[in-house]
């Protein structure tokens, strides 16, 4: 539900509108130099620009979209609008050459993104330094499932949520919704937050029926077996809807050929920057350190659960655990080179190797030894979504401090958690975002690296 009510930003997305069109229009005729009352170019060039834009949501920012996301959907739009401005030069050849359009375009286009994030920035400074543009709101549910979404209120006022009031159902009434809707009526709430775990059916009912009808922004907050299955789709065979359990982002060939494509530059950039003279350094170390091969070759799980092997520098002595064992801290099997290749994820670059042959990928859920797949399989829910797409080097999960040793069921539950996010809201920005969260963490030094 997006209504009105509250203070809400009403007059930013027309006044962006406004600035792009002008923005626009100005570049145009700058780099065409021709008045633009006299150019349709111009005219169809910015049809296309709001036709692309309403088509991608690009003016669909709200307080709590991330930047990574506004920058995916501008490079979404960048690309869309300068293939549409090259359709349309086609009909004014003399007037606007290849290398004009695409100057026209991305400059246009970086100017907007500018102003785009100038608007976003200054808000979030704005709500902190003045506490304007913000909207009340109020938590309903147990203390242990709304807690997180509380402390994120109450860390973040830059996101622009006032949290006036927080409703403990395990000490209210059972008949206790009508005090809290005269408190959102009279307190003038804008938006509630419910905890589906801790709700009854008919309860729900009554918190949908009071906020259609006060005009209040109602938002349900689902437990973890919800929110793993919270991509659900609506399809229609004739007029037979019929639910589809998640969208999976690399399933679409254009994003596959893009994510490859990705894959074989960066691995070919380690390979030959990195791999090509230091793996002779470090089979000389590692032989000298301890009796075995340079490379340890392990089988794990990959697309579809197909098993592979999985190439990595030998951080340990030769042992009969390897394939069963995860590796704990301090562990003894650990050479003294081994501790170090670890501790700096050295010992995973060999799997470049691995991504040339395209049993994996850059960016991933990261794959786990055969042993711990199947105990995994039987415990964790959900967890053989993470075979859909290619296993990776490195993944959203494991900058999220969830790599290395699984000390508790917590851990693989959060790993799990992310990978579906993942898998499910793939862009070629996370897949940087995340690679550049890999290095500054390896360089900061991770505790979980051992």
């Amino acid at each position: 539900m997006k209504t009105k009510t509250g203070r809400y930003s009403g007059y930013i997305r027309p006044f962006s509108r406004i600035l792009d069109l002008i923005i626009i229009i100005f570049f145009i005729a700058y780099f065409s130099g021709f008045p633009v009352f006299q150019d349709f170019y111009a005219f169809f060039s910015s049809c296309a620009w709001f036709i692309i834009a309403a088509n991608l949501g690009f003016y669909e920012v709200y307080r709590y979209t991330k930047v990574i996301a506004i920058l995916n959907c501008t490079l979404k739009q960048t690309v869309a609008f300068a293939v549409s401005c090259l359709a349309l030069a086609y009909f004014y050849p003399e007037r606007h050459s290849l290398r004009t359009i695409l100057v026209f375009t991305s400059v246009s286009v970086s100017v907007i993104l500018s102003f785009k994030l100038f608007i976003y920035f200054f808000l979030r400074k704005y709500r902190i330094l003045f506490g304007g543009n913000f909207r009340s709101v109020v938590l309903i549910g147990s203390d242990k499932n709304i807690k997180p979404l509380r402390q994120f209120f109450e860390e973040n006022p830059d996101y622009g949520y006032k949290l006036i009031k927080v409703f403990d159902v395990n000490s209210l009434k059972s008949d206790c919704c009508k005090d809290m809707f005269a408190f959102i009526l009279d307190s003038k709430i804008d938006e509630i937050y419910c905890s589906m775990e801790d709700l009854s059916s008919k309860q729900i009912e009554d918190f949908i029926f009071f906020a259609d009808n006060n005009l209040k922004t109602l938002k349900f907050l689902p437990d973890q077996k919800q929110l793993l299955s919270l991509n659900e789709v609506f399809e229609y065979y004739d007029y037979i809807p019929v639910i589809s359990q998640r969208t999976i982002s690399l399933d679409d060939s254009l994003h596959k050929i893009i994510k490859r494509i990705f894959d074989i530059i960066f691995s070919l950039i380690i390979v030959i920057g990195l791999l090509s003279w230091l793996t002779l350094i470090l089979a000389i170390i590692i032989k000298l350190d301890s009796k075995g091969p340079l490379f340890f070759v392990q089988k794990r799980n990959g697309l579809n659960n197909k098993e592979f092997n999985c190439f990595k520098f030998r951080s340990m002595k030769i042992n009969e655990l390897a394939d069963i064992e995860q590796v704990s801290r301090n562990d003894s099997r650990i050479t003294k080179v081994g501790k170090f290749i670890r501790k700096t994820s050295i010992d995973e670059l060999p799997q470049f190797f691995n991504v040339l042959m395209g049993d994996m990928s850059v960016v991933g859920p990261r794959p786990h030894m055969v042993s711990h797949t199947n105990m995994y399989a039987e415990r964790i829910d959900k967890f053989m979504v993470r075979h859909f797409i290619k296993p990776g080097i490195t993944g959203l999960a494991q900058t999220k401090g969830f790599r290395g040793e699984v000390e508790s069921d917590k851990d693989i539950i959060n790993r799990v958690r992310y990978d579906i996010f993942y898998i499910e809201k793939w862009s070629l920005l996370l897949d940087f975002k995340i690679i550049f969260n890999t290095v500054y963490n390896t360089v900061k030094g991770d505790k979980k690296a051992y």
